[in-house]
């Protein structure tokens, strides 16, 4: 059998695993902590070496994706200060080949290779009809940050280009949005940060606690302080968390119409990510479907596409394991 490593790089903890082929054994996914590994002044590389110490396996590729940008073949972790590069992998790991990507361009390469039993639809396409899986398809990340990305073509072919759209400028669309827009942008500056209301600042974990907050204000109640509590109290009914979360689903709602309209995914709209996930329950009645399909002059939005959310914590991981395969081939 010949195995290839596999690191899935997030903010807080570095997930490994080998894999055969384009599969992921599931039997050999670890976890390491990055701060334990940051307070010693170690990286990634002393993890893929520990793992690989500690089963004795031998890899003949390698590849990983980091929750930061890359740049002709590095990969810079801002939160971290970690470097990665193609050296420091195959001196870590002894692999001939090796590959890094962004989290979010691992993400991209993982569809069409999930069970179907871990993707949940949530916005079926109009008509009965089905997504075209050999046309343009849209990974979104909403998790701790937000981004997007087309996806084109599949095997050795695929690409999934680089983005930063998370910081896109917030759809405004009514008076509230424009209050809203304003509110988030005085929160950031009281805190001493840029004061730009991207759609990363309403749609992450930290967005949603910055609806609850303005929500909240209108409603003279005191603000949430984390996105769990946020959660519960809409599990309860909560008033003023049900509001935070139909703004949350309207603005969603609006922006993958905007980035439907701009990539054209025929092959469907995939949702990632902690955010995605606990939403998911509540966007049927909250009208995600609604805000998508908006009137617009041209009847895309009411004729095509669709959106399924992934529940596949190891998809990176799966990803990676595409993406490696599909190019020593």
């Amino acid at each position: 059998m010949t195995l290839a490593l596999l690191a899935d790089i997030g903010g807080t903890n570095t997930r490994v695993a080998l894999a055969d082929g384009p599969r992921v054994l599931p039997d050999t996914v670890a976890r390491f902590s990055n701060a334990e590994y940051k307070a010693r002044g170690q990286d990634i590389a002393n993890i893929l070496s520990d793992y690989l110490t500690s089963n004795g396996a031998s890899v003949s590729g390698t590849c990983v994706a980091a929750a930061g940008p890359v740049q002709d073949g590095v990969a810079s972790m801002t939160n971290l200060d970690w470097v990665i590069d193609a050296a420091k992998l195959r001196a870590a790991t002894g692999a001939k080949h090796t590959a890094i990507l962004n989290d979010l361009q691992a993400q991209g390469q993982a569809l069409g290779h999930i069970a179907p039993g871990n993707l949940r639809p949530v916005m079926p396409a109009p008509q009965g009809g089905s997504a075209h899986p050999s046309e343009t398809l849209l990974v979104v990340g909403l998790g701790t940050g937000v981004n997007a990305a087309p996806v084109h073509g599949t095997g050795a072919a695929r690409i999934v280009p680089p983005s930063e759209c998370g910081h896109v400028n917030m759809p405004v669309r009514s008076e509230e949005d424009l209050l809203l827009m304003r509110f988030v942008e005085s929160l950031l500056a009281s805190r001493g940060e840029v004061a730009h209301c991207g759609v990363e600042e309403v749609l992450s974990g930290r967005g949603l606690i910055n609806l609850h907050a303005f929500a909240a204000d209108q409603a003279g109640e005191p603000a949430a302080t984390t996105s769990a509590q946020v959660l519960e109290d809409l599990d309860k009914g909560h008033p003023v968390a049900t509001h935070a979360a139909s703004l949350y689903t309207r603005i969603l709602g609006q922006t993958l119409a905007d980035l439907a309209l701009i990539h054209l995914p025929y092959g469907g709209i995939y949702l990632i990510g902690g955010m995605a996930r606990a939403m998911t329950p509540h966007f049927a009645r909250l009208g995600l479907a609604d805000h998508f399909r908006e009137t617009r002059r041209v009847d895309l939005l009411q004729t095509d596409f669709s959106i399924t959310v992934v529940e596949d914590d190891f998809a990176a991981l799966t990803g990676c394991a595409a993406y490696l395969a599909a190019q020593s081939r």
